[in-house]
């Protein structure tokens, strides 16, 4: 389009001087014939539009319009005198047509335009709103409480799209009903409602409100389109203020302490001090979760006074409450506790829950190590006594020996076949068990075979024989024997069982990093019935439990350092500034048994020192028999085992005493010790006299007295 503007402009211009020429010619020519005659066809034609055309009367006027006024322009030309006007009027219609008609333009602007298919609507009238007309109740029968309850859910706009279908008041309480609820969509289930919906449309508190499952029955359907709902807050006021047991424990125990459990029944033993409460998990409840420390102080008490004890029996919970915690009292030991029964089995303490703690002499793939580990002070040598004291009344031959002698176990030493103290003592007893397990190994039983050892097994021609090895570690550690030791203790963990020889090691340490090896750890810990740990510092509990290859959820807490109640009336003596009584430190002898996998708290059985042992033990103290004893002699291993080394017992040596004099050019023997068992036994080392000259028990308590004297 704009082309053709540019071109029709171009026209006018071109067309200005011939227009205003037209007039001044002579009459006649062509060019003014020609501007005359296109000036009236213009006239003539918009005066016929003017009188025909109705709608394009306009459009029509505007085309012809430069026609139109060229002839107008040359009209005035022939009556103006002067070629000066005449150029003056060509020059306005060029201007006029170029910038105002262009015909082109005009005539496109025209085609684009439609014609208004129908008149404009009218601006609406606004009216009034009609009056709300309420929803017809459909009478569905209900009872007048259930009506209202339906109001009190409307104005609540139906929380999550249910209706209530009937509401049953609780005889009694006032405030208390159930509610029956379904979906408004039949088809769909219910979803998203909550407690606080129902707080809040009952004007009732969230926890006065509890959802129960629905249960099909006769005329009601069931399943996730349907919800039944009590509201309960007359109910929750009583259950605050007077529970009954079971909702007590309900509310309390069975919501945080033991989650899922139901209360069952109560026991009291007033001869024993304590109460037993009994509850019951559902199938669904899963791996038993018990939060010791809110189920104490549901039951009125301190985690940290150890008077409270869960035991699960599958489904069935046991909580034990005691008066005072069975950990703070000491049990005496006694023979009968001390005597294994038929099985091979004896008390050696009291658990957290007032059983008995047992241990046993033997396992079933034969004879049973031991491992007894505490610190300083920690109950470790009386745990020993109780072992020692148990093999004696079995009837096993008993060698203890000790690292350093101490008062306990010089008068226990009294009680067994052989005592003795120091690394060389240890390491001479060990050079026995090895050749007694090759003795053992060729001796005929009763029907004239060899068989491996075995509890109760008829035709048996040597007793058991339990080795008790006092302060282990430190005996390893020796610079002189400790190696022989601990190769020679970890032999015989390997094949003791197997001849009724069991060892058993008292140390302050189970760690590979303290002197232990691997195999030796582990072949005590598997032939044990149950290892023993007593009073470890809170920092190790973990380490320790670990190295005994307990499982980490079944690592104990550590224990508290005091099982005695706190003193009353502290506010007292801050008030009046005097200081606290002494803690009650009676924590020894308090430990854990592992029997299995799983620790359990005891304290082990008092063995009082302070007065005769004697009645413990039996009359008789049983030794080795005679073929065994014989068979010793030959391989230079039974004698005085307290006497200093002898020579060639560690290797080859001169009989030169060490103060003789050797010649410059004559080099001094080399004087090797750990042997294979035999007196000429080869190996490396050198010879030093043993650590202590006690040789018996009897010097052992005189050697004491003089130290107190």
């Amino acid at each position: 389009m704009a082309f053709a503007v540019k071109l029709e402009r171009s026209l006018y211009l071109a067309a200005a001087p011939f227009l205003g020429a037209a007039a001044n010619l002579p009459d006649h020519p062509a060019i003014a014939t020609t501007v005359a005659s296109a000036g009236g066809i213009g006239i003539a034609a918009s005066i016929i539009v003017a009188i025909t055309e109705k709608d394009s009367a306009g459009r029509w006027l505007v085309r012809l319009s430069p026609l139109s006024l060229a002839g107008a322009v040359d009209y005035a030309a022939y009556r103006i005198p002067g070629w000066g006007w005449d150029a003056l009027m060509a020059s306005g219609w060029a201007g006029l047509c170029c910038a105002v008609v262009p015909i082109a333009r005009t005539t496109g602007r025209y085609r684009r335009r439609r014609k208004a298919l129908a008149p404009a609507p009218e601006a609406p009238v606004l009216t009034a709103a009609p009056e709300a007309v309420p929803e017809p109740v459909v009478d569905d029968g209900a009872d007048p409480f259930t009506q209202g309850v339906r109001q009190l859910w409307k104005r609540a706009n139906d929380p999550a799209r249910t209706h209530v279908v009937v509401a049953k008041p609780h005889p009694g309480k006032p405030h208390d009903f159930t509610l029956l609820l379904r979906a408004n969509d039949p088809g769909r289930p219910i979803s998203g409602l909550h407690k606080a919906d129902v707080a809040a449309a009952c004007g009732v508190h969230e926890d006065d409100v509890r959802f129960v499952e629905t249960t099909q029955m006769a005329g009601r359907q069931a399943g996730p389109g349907w919800q039944e709902v009590e509201v309960i807050p007359d109910e929750r006021r009583r259950r605050r203020t007077k529970p009954t047991i079971a909702e007590w424990w309900e509310d309390g125990i069975g919501e945080v302490a033991i989650p899922g459990a139901r209360y069952t029944n109560r026991v009291r033993k007033d001869d024993k001090g304590v109460t037993y409460w009994m509850a019951q998990l559902p199938d669904s409840a899963g791996e038993p979760r018990v939060d010791h420390t809110a189920l104490a102080r549901a039951l009125g008490a301190r985690h940290e006074d150890g008077r409270v004890f869960v035991t699960f029996d599958g489904r069935h919970v046991l909580v034990s409450v005691w008066d005072e915690s069975p950990l703070a009292k000491f049990y005496p030991a006694t023979r009968e506790l001390l005597t294994p029964d038929k099985n091979g089995w004896y008390t050696t303490g009291v658990l957290a829950n007032g059983q008995p703690a047992r241990n046993r002499v033997y396992t079933n793939r034969g004879a049973a190590h031991g491992l007894y580990v505490a610190p300083s002070g920690g109950g470790k040598t009386q745990l020993m006594a109780l072992a020692v004291c148990a093999h004696a009344n079995w009837g096993a031959v008993i060698w203890l020996v000790t690292e350093a002698p101490d008062e306990k176990t010089a008068a226990l030493g009294a009680h067994v076949d052989r005592y003795g103290v120091g690394a060389l003592y240890m390491v001479r007893a060990l050079r026995a068990i090895d050749a007694l397990m090759e003795i053992r190994g060729t001796m005929l039983w009763a029907d004239g075979k060899v068989h491996d050892w075995e509890a109760g097994k008829p035709g048996c021609p040597y007793r058991p024989l339990a080795v008790f090895w006092d302060e282990f570690l430190s005996a390893a550690a020796n610079e002189d024997y400790g190696a022989e030791i601990m190769q020679r203790a970890e032999s015989g963990t390997v094949k003791g069982r197997k001849y009724g020889i069991g060892e058993h090691i008292a140390g302050q340490s189970i760690y590979v990093q303290d002197g232990f090896t691997q195999l030796l750890k582990n072949n005590i810990r598997e032939n044990s019935p149950a290892p023993v740990v007593l009073k470890v510092a809170a920092e190790n509990v973990t380490s320790m439990f670990k190295a005994l290859g307990v499982a980490p959820d079944d690592i104990p807490d550590p224990l508290p350092r005091s099982f005695s109640p706190e003193a009353q009336g502290r506010i007292d003596r801050i008030l009046s500034g005097e200081a606290e009584p002494p803690a009650d430190d009676n924590t020894g002898g308090v430990g854990w048994i592992v029997p299995r996998a799983k620790p359990e708290v005891l304290r082990t059985l008092f063995m009082d020192f302070s007065q005769p042992i004697a009645p413990l033990f039996p009359d008789e103290v049983f030794g080795l028999t005679a073929h065994e004893i014989s068979e010793l002699e030959k391989r230079g291993l039974w004698f005085d085992w307290t006497v200093p080394p002898r020579p060639g017992e560690f290797g080859d040596e001169d009989d030169l005493d060490e103060d003789d004099a050797w010649l410059d050019d004559e080099p001094k023997p080399v004087r090797k010790s750990g042997g294979t068992g035999g007196g000429k036994g080869g190996g490396t080392g050198r010879r030093i006299p043993g650590r202590s000259n006690v040789r018996s028990a009897d010097e052992a308590l005189a050697a004491l007295q003089k130290l107190g004297r």
